[in-house]
């Protein structure tokens, strides 16, 4: 009987922990919606921004006193795919195509209304602020910053909210949008494709759009600088003719040069690659450019990220880290720890990403969530950035699922 594949945690993060320690590797991230519902709020409670179904739960809770017939009716046709994204898609096709029709009580400007209705209240609820006493968001600026870079980071992210500008505003840290300009900053492709600024400037690419963002007379989108919420693209509705028109095509263009530039590493985190825009795109640059790689950092156990997973096993220069496994150059295994440790030093560094889950008490891999991704980049110039354990802790740290 064949053995079964298993992959020692301690290996492949002591070769990250050395790429990401120095300034030399070209490095982007990919942020999806799991990042920011990954983070804290002041009080400590989670999460700081709701991810898609508490999304869909409270824009559904404000509008349902008005619009609750045509949600009604909408979620029957649409069903079992209900949720925020669904609905306004539908609500935006509606509104294009009727007319003076009628439709579940509702013509095409009473359906255009809705939709714009429905973007004030996905406004509201991420026009957050990142909590003062610090964030996943802030402890990756710090590594941003932390060192004298030959490429500038490059973060890609779905989100709509503003927290990562306002971390790297926080510490002064100079970054680039694609957006130019002092009274209405106005896209500018030609600087995002060119990509010729300082490595020091951080790349902030918002790949479905953000506050902030909206159009002029002439249609063209503006960066306002106000909690403007009229450009925010949903994934996996995302229209074809959509990704055609700046900013959108220069941003996904932007991705795909990205990968198909020698020697890159792509780390994600918070995306589930269920947009099939963004992972079609992935799949063409990591296809094309053996030398690019993505480490795709899972939040739940392996069989449940069906996407990420599939591609992992296609592109062996793919590779997926979950809870329980790994898939590592195409081959999936469950994780097993060694019971020796890669130096005298690296117990605590272990425990960063390989602890015990609160409620099960099962070992499991942690740098799916956010908060351990980000303080592992933030500390990875030094074991004394992490909490010291006593010997006896140390020694359990190994835990569950230890190779003699």
């Amino acid at each position: 009987m064949e053995s079964e594949t298993i992959h020692n945690p301690d290996q492949y993060m002591t070769s990250l922990r050395t790429i990401i320690s120095g300034g030399r590797k070209r490095i982007g991230f990919l942020l999806g919606a799991g990042a920011s519902a990954g983070m804290r709020k002041e009080d400590g409670s989670y999460p700081l921004i709701p991810a898609v179904a508490g999304l869909t739960e409270q824009v559904l809770a404000t509008l349902d006193p008005t619009y609750g017939a045509q949600f009604a009716q909408l979620k029957k046709e649409l069903a079992p795919k209900t949720d925020i994204e669904a609905l306004l898609s539908r609500i935006r096709s509606l509104a294009k195509v009727i007319g003076a029709a009628n439709v579940y009580g509702l013509d095409g400007s009473g359906f255009a209304t809705l939709s714009d209705k429905i973007c004030d209240e996905i406004g509201k609820i991420v026009d957050v602020e990142l909590p003062s006493t610090g964030s996943a968001y802030s402890e990756i600026v710090t590594w941003i910053v932390g060192a004298s870079r030959d490429h500038p980071i490059e973060i890609f992210t779905t989100n709509y909210d503003l927290l990562f500008e306002e971390a790297l505003e926080r510490v002064r840290a100079p970054y680039f949008d694609g957006f130019t300009g002092g009274r209405d900053p106005f896209f500018d492709p030609v600087t995002v494709s060119s990509n010729d600024l300082p490595a020091r400037w951080t790349r902030l690419w918002k790949l479905h759009g953000s506050l902030g963002w909206d159009s002029n007379a002439k249609g063209e989108v503006i960066r306002t600088g106000r909690s403007s919420s009229k450009h925010l693209v949903f994934p996996e509705h995302l229209k074809y003719e959509q990704t055609q028109k700046a900013p959108y095509a220069a941003l996904l263009d932007r991705l795909r040069a990205f990968l198909a530039t020698p020697d890159t590493l792509l780390i994600t985190a918070g995306f589930s690659f269920a947009d099939a825009h963004i992972s079609a795109r992935i799949d063409e640059g990591l296809a094309s450019n053996p030398s690019a790689s993505v480490f795709a950092f899972q939040y739940q156990s392996l069989d449940l990220e069906t996407c990420a997973r599939e591609l992992s096993l296609r592109l062996p220069n793919f590779s997926v880290y979950a809870r329980d496994a790994a898939v590592v150059s195409g081959i999936p295994g469950k994780w097993l720890v060694s019971s020796e440790l890669p130096s005298k030093d690296w117990a605590p560094i272990r425990a960063s990403y390989w602890a015990a889950n609160s409620s099960t008490g099962v070992y499991e891999f942690k740098l799916g969530a956010i908060e351990s991704l980000a303080r592992f980049l933030a500390a990875s110039r030094s074991t004394q950035a992490f909490s010291p354990q006593a010997p006896e802790a140390a020694a359990s740290a190994a835990g569950s699922g230890v190779a003699p």
